[in-house]
């Protein structure tokens, strides 16, 4: 055998072991004879470069460090789920989506919340594609480098359609602890959990961090089971897995609601016992044809919902109550805690929302309080144990004047706000989130610089940060500076001058813009100047844009102070225009439902989808009552024949083309 094949040879061997000792943990070979392997493939490697494979088993172990992680436009967005909190929450669910289908009852799958990271990979052609991070739902970023470091997850497919899976990057517990006692005996700090330790590997620049953190995954959600013509979630489940990816085996096919509560009870005392991880449990209908008839909110799909368990309650002392100022002004109470331990990291701040949530309930510093994590997440106060206090407590009393600038606050409905437009705590919250990562994304222009910075009057407005080159020489007399993490910094600015214009719109903090109208107000009009001169009436006209955002957006833009601040970033090169896809409200696919299957000859089945979307139709991969119109082309199966059945419009292929050569 020559050495080519011999690589060959070597590669698949070794996925073929990774698979049997990471998923199907039952090994055929000993870790010696795995190591011999995995060495004279890397040796071979060196004898032919030429030969470099990124997804070879070689690569597994890390050791590429990359200057930054680039972005990924996830095909379909990754949506977040709807939490139940109670089993009332749980019945309220099926019964709307009983009360949805027209049904009597339902087959649900339960499945463990797993706690880590969600990330999706895509195949193409039998081989990963990439590995994404969830990022806002729309973008996310390009991980692949630390996700094959996990030896469970395939690197090639026995299949070479287009294929994508999404799942759960996490650490194991064992993992955790061994990891933990390392860091300790080397005196490092150790990891508070297992969840932000597998974020923070994921999102190292450094992939043999990820490697030697021993991480694992589970997979949960396969994207295009239609396409594969499977109409089951349970059976999707099942076909990935014989694909080779690593599943949950602890979920459960549940006809009805009360089977779904008793799974629900079971794993609720199961929890503690488990090798990693759970922050509840996630339903979904496992009727996949049904998905597009139950919908979606804004946000959620109304087919899935999260079960969350209860939060870890523990008591700690109230010192104090401290006031912060957001961007909009409001005034917010907020709890300084001695330091306790909550759901796996330390809580010394919660917030107190408003001082009616404080008056009732009857909080006072210095008494003994209960806090939790709020969906395992944002600490927050429960309750005051009235049976502790000694006498010295002290009485809350709600603040007069604003405690950065001294303006007297104003009080709006439970709310109490700071009204100086020229308030420096307003401004500095204004600037971090402008920069953050689901407005301009500035890398490195986080919290504690943008604060540095405006101490030291280098950036007191949003067009400040763009002139912020002109200070480079000031800013290396500065601790903390240096030359490179300051050159990292303006290209990071630079860049983000080429923000689509919904970014921008967003991160400069119109009152009730957020991130998906401002992505709706980009794609109907396409420039800022346009959004600029939009009439109330038109406004209102729009889909999920009500009269409260409309007048909030027309007085920001009434506003002489804003429009000269938008002309000052215009001067400085700040792209003002949508770069995502124009989507048509005038073309006759605009508002259908549409369902493509079987064979299109003249256009690939992502070519005429992106047409359809820009036409203003709704792409689909199931057929139902809710389809407007099914467009098929040849072979077409199961999909046109329940179209016809249930009366649903349909189109061929050379309707279709007809029809779009007419929308030109």
């Amino acid at each position: 055998m020559d050495e080519i094949t011999r690589i060959h040879q070597l590669r698949t061997l070794l996925e073929k072991y990774n698979h049997e000792y990471y998923v199907l943990d039952n090994p055929s070979v000993t870790d010696a004879e795995y190591d011999r392997l995995i060495n004279e493939l890397a040796l071979l490697e060196s004898k032919y470069p030429e030969l470099e494979d990124s997804l070879s088993p070689t690569k597994r172990v890390g050791g590429r460090v990359l200057d930054e992680f680039k972005k990924i436009t996830h095909k379909r967005r990754m949506i977040s789920l709807a939490n139940a909190f109670n089993e009332s929450d749980v019945r309220d669910f099926d019964r709307r989506v009983k009360s949805g289908l027209n049904l009597d009852d339902v087959l649900y799958v339960a499945e463990l919340k797993i706690d880590g990271l969600a990330m999706s990979l895509d195949y193409v052609d039998g081989r990963l594609n990439y590995a994404a991070t969830r990022g806002d739902g729309i973008v996310g970023e390009d991980v692949t480098n630390n996700v094959i470091t996990i030896k469970s997850i395939p690197t090639k497919i026995a299949t070479m359609a287009p294929l994508e899976v999404r799942g759960e990057v996490y650490m194991p517990l064992a993992n955790l602890a061994q990891l933990n006692l390392d860091r300790a005996n080397k005196g490092e700090a150790i990891f508070a959990n297992a969840r932000n330790t597998a974020a923070g590997s994921i999102r190292n620049l450094d992939s043999s961090i990820a490697a030697s953190r021993k991480l694992d995954a589970y997979w949960y959600y396969f994207v295009n089971a239609d396409e594969f013509d499977i109409h089951s979630h349970f059976d999707a489940l099942e076909f990935i897995e014989k694909l080779g990816f690593r599943t949950n085996h602890e979920r459960r096919l549940c006809h009805g609601i009360e089977e779904v509560i008793r799974y629900i009870e079971e794993y609720t005392q199961k929890r503690s016992s488990l090798a990693y991880d759970i922050d509840g449990i996630v339903i979904k209908v496992d009727d996949i044809d049904t998905w597009d008839l139950l919908g979606y909110t804004a946000k959620t799909p109304r087919w899935a919902i999260a079960y969350k368990f209860p939060p870890e309650e523990v008591t700690t002392e109230l010192k104090d109550i401290i006031f912060t100022v957001g961007r909009t002004g409001k005034v917010t109470p907020n709890a300084v805690l001695a330091p306790v331990r909550v759901a796996g990291s330390l809580v010394q701040r919660a917030t107190l929302h408003n001082d009616d949530f404080i008056v009732d309930r009857q909080l006072m510093i210095g008494d003994t309080v209960v806090i939790r994590k709020a969906g395992d997440v944002i600490p927050e106060v429960v309750r005051a144990l009235f049976e502790k206090r000694n006498g010295d407590e002290i009485p809350f009393k709600m603040i007069e004047h604003c405690p950065e600038c001294g303006t007297k606050l104003t009080k709006v409905e439970a709310m109490h706000f700071c009204l100086n437009p020229h308030c420096p705590a307003r401004n500095i919250e204004g600037l971090i989130h402008f920069s953050s990562r689901k407005a301009m994304d500035i890398d490195g222009l986080g919290e504690k610089i943008v604060e540095l910075l405006f101490a030291e009057k280098f950036i007191t407005s949003i067009p400040d940060i763009f002139r912020l080159g002109n200070h480079r020489q000031e800013l290396m007399e500065i601790d903390g500076f240096s030359s490179k993490s300051i050159d990292n910094l303006l290209n990071a600015i630079e860049n983000s001058k080429k923000q689509s214009l919904e970014r921008l719109l967003f991160g400069l903090g119109v009152k009730e813009i957020g991130e998906k109208t401002a992505k709706i107000l980009s794609q109907r009009y396409g420039d800022m100047e346009n959004i600029k001169n939009a009439s109330f009436e038109e406004l209102q006209t729009i889909p999920d844009i009500g009269p409260v955002a409309a007048q909030a957006l027309i007085s920001y833009f009434s506003n002489q102070t804003n429009l000269a601040m938008i002309d000052d970033l215009v001067s400085l090169g700040i792209n003002m225009h949508y770069l995502g896809k124009r989507v048509r409200n005038d073309s006759f696919f605009s508002g259908k439902k549409i369902v493509l299957t079987g064979t299109l000859t003249a256009l690939g089945r992502k070519e005429a989808t992106d047409l359809l979307e820009n036409l203003g139709a709704k792409v689909s991969g199931a057929v139902s009552k809710a389809t407007d119109l099914v467009i098929y082309g040849e072979s077409a199966g199961s999909k046109l024949t329940k179209a016809q059945e249930l009366g649903i419009s349909t189109m061929d292929e050379i309707a279709f083309l007809a029809q779009l050569e007419q929308e030109k």
